[in-house]
């Protein structure tokens, strides 16, 4: 893959042979996010998990203290009282059957996070062709699936972010944009870690945290002593 001459510059800030310090890869990341958009702040965890065996999946939520820096749609699978219960805490798009077709036979996605109550999971799961691969698929685990929809709103809403292992055992996460102050990257950095960290399979044999590394959207990747957040 070329890199632009901005990308090769801010490379040469970062040594590539260091495991940094959080707070010492937080202010490289900033310091190398040179796009002219607010770029987002990603941790990358590669782990010694298997995702071939259930029990060693790891799948979970948090809320991040600073939250995203990203407006998220959210939309949620309800009737009735639940419905109205979504509508107050602010969900953007709320309903039921009806909305099946819109996005079976009209493509629609303008949401990023999908929640729903029990009883409208046969609903969704006719959907699961669709939402499925895009990561949307409503989960138990991640708080999406549950009767107390207005909670599950306002914490998404307030910054709570989903983590699962990819096929490759690596779990992708925004943890902020690079316009966060250093404090506020690195409070988030934590409240992740130490879910990822307390989400440890007791299954997996050797290293879980095999490696972390910081990076801007547009920016070289930092890594991060795993030591350091364990």
């Amino acid at each position: 893959m070329k890199h632009g001459k901005k990308y090769l510059e801010a490379a040469k800030a970062v040594d590539k042979a260091v495991l940094y310090d959080p707070a010492d890869a937080i202010a490289l990341v900033k310091k190398t996010a040179t796009a002219k958009f607010d770029e987002t702040v990603e941790v990358h965890i590669r782990t010694g998990c298997d995702g071939r065996h259930a029990d060693q999946q790891i799948r979970g939520a948090v809320v991040l203290p600073n939250g995203t820096g990203k407006k998220v749609r959210v939309l949620v699978f309800a009737k009735g009282a639940k419905a109205d219960e979504a509508t107050a805490a602010g969900a953007d798009y709320v309903g039921e059957m009806e909305l099946v077709p819109k996005i079976q036979n009209e493509g629609w996605l303008d949401f990023d996070v999908v929640v729903a109550t029990p009883d409208m999971m046969g609903v969704v799961g006719r959907l699961g062709r669709i939402l499925g691969p895009k990561g949307l698929m409503p989960n138990p685990k991640a708080g999406t699936v549950t009767m107390d929809v207005a909670k599950a709103v306002q914490e998404i809403k307030a910054g709570k972010i989903e983590y699962r292992l990819d096929k490759s055992n690596i779990v992708h996460v925004p943890i902020g944009k690079a316009s966060f102050t250093e404090e506020q990257l690195a409070e988030n950095f934590k409240a992740l870690m130490d879910a990822i960290v307390k989400a440890r399979p007791s299954t997996v044999k050797g290293a879980y945290l095999k490696s972390v590394t910081l990076a801007s959207t547009m920016g070289p990747g930092v890594k991060i002593n795993p030591v350091k957040v364990m």
